[in-house]
């Protein structure tokens, strides 16, 4: 398991950074659109529809939606988002004495436009900015995705280890069995000095550093959020990964289910301070 965990990862760590790096925002948009799509292929398999005809219908209906989306402004799409995302705080809070609310499969199935549409949307809508602007200074937006990733990976490796060391109170047990408190509080700490690190190498002054560790800290509380809402439905539908499709890693969502919460929030909180 490991060896394949390792493999995978070689391969794909160059994939997505030559996507990042190297391709226009067009090009872009349809690479980010072609794994989103995929999430949507096994998202519907979340929602309960096994059959692969009503897998790949589903897949194709969340392209279409991808396209129409480039029709409404996105800060529209990124705030509906953040507010779908405080309620699905509230579903995982109560799970599952809430279930009825969303254990439908068509309700499951309509979190997945939700989930999926913003996602994509808040990394096309960075890349097609160019640059992120404070006090006059320009940085490259390509590098801005790569630090949403490394808000995530940050959370994740912190809660790993300090949940290890410390986490005898869990968050949500009924959910997610192995997180514990401790490993959200040493998550946000590696994000912390993420963002300190970062702030520093710009140049930042002391304001813009603390908006920056404000927006870094909700990116990687909602990171959270979107983990374990995959785990709720995951649970309730009675898989452990969303498919199999990288070996080692389980599905593609296994491993955007982060990013599917912290692109949105990110990108929608950097807009309402300007910096775009």
């Amino acid at each position: 398991m490991l060896k394949q965990r390792i493999i995978t990862g070689l391969i794909l760590a160059p994939i997505a950074v030559g996507g990042i790096f190297f391709l226009p925002p067009v090009e872009f948009s349809w690479f980010i659109g072609i794994i989103i799509a995929i999430g949507g292929w096994e998202w519907a398999n979340l929602a309960g529809y096994s059959r692969q005809v009503e897998r790949l219908g589903y897949a194709g209906l969340i392209a279409l939606l991808l396209y129409l989306s480039t029709f409404v402004n996105s800060t529209y799409v990124l705030g509906g988002s953040v507010v779908g995302w405080f309620v699905s705080l509230y579903l995982i809070s109560q799970y599952p004495n809430k279930n009825s609310l969303w254990a439908s499969r068509l309700r499951r199935l309509l979190i997945g436009f939700f989930v999926l549409i913003p996602a994509w949307s808040g990394l096309v809508a960075i890349r097609k900015a160019g640059v992120l602007s404070y006090e006059g200074q320009l940085v490259d937006v390509r590098y801005l995705i790569l630090y949403i990733m490394f808000i995530v990976w940050g959370a994740d490796v912190g809660a790993y280890f300090s949940g290890k060391a410390w986490g005898n109170k869990k968050l949500a047990p009924n959910v997610s069995p192995g997180k514990s408190w401790a490993g959200v509080y040493g998550g946000l700490a590696t994000t912390a000095l993420f963002a300190l690190i970062a702030s520093y190498m710009l140049g930042m002054s002391l304001f813009d550093m603390f908006i920056l560790m404000v927006i870094t800290l909700i990116t990687g509380i909602f990171s959270v959020v979107g983990d374990l809402l995959e785990s709720m439905l995951k649970r309730h539908r009675g898989i452990k990964d969303s498919s199999q499709l990288l070996p080692g890693h389980g599905g593609v969502l296994d491993r955007i289910d982060s990013l599917t919460a912290a692109v949105p929030v990110l990108t929608f909180l950097l807009i309402l301070a300007g910096w775009f």
